[in-house]
């Protein structure tokens, strides 16, 4: 299912035919602003909260979150302010758990289109 391969730093990462990385190994904040880019994004420090916390989801549950999961889990780790939909969609328009999963390294969340 390997669709492209991306350069960042000098390293090559393979990528899913959704723009997944196939080993989460290769994540990095480099490759993230690398992958938001081509969202529309320029990753700040806000975004990079979110985004580290969703590693440690990963890291915990062994899966990538759908939206109400992945909100319920920023409110338990950083507060409610950051912890809410409206936020997360101004962060990550459109598919917030889908658009940050992917910018974290981590696989599609199931149910995500």
């Amino acid at each position: 299912m390997r669709s492209r391969d991306l350069e960042v730093d000098g390293r090559i990462v393979a990528l899913d035919k959704h723009g997944f990385l196939l080993n989460a190994g290769d994540w990095s904040e480099a490759l993230a602003k690398v992958l938001a880019a081509e969202e529309g994004l320029q990753l700040e420090d806000e975004h990079l909260q979110v985004l580290h916390a969703l590693r440690n989801f990963y890291t915990e549950f062994q899966l990538s979150p759908a939206m109400r999961p992945l909100v319920r889990y920023l409110a338990q780790q950083l507060g409610p302010e950051i912890g809410n939909s409206l936020y997360l969609l101004k962060l990550f328009p459109g598919s917030p758990a889908r658009v940050a999963s992917r910018l974290a390294g981590l696989p599609k969340p199931d149910n995500c289109l």
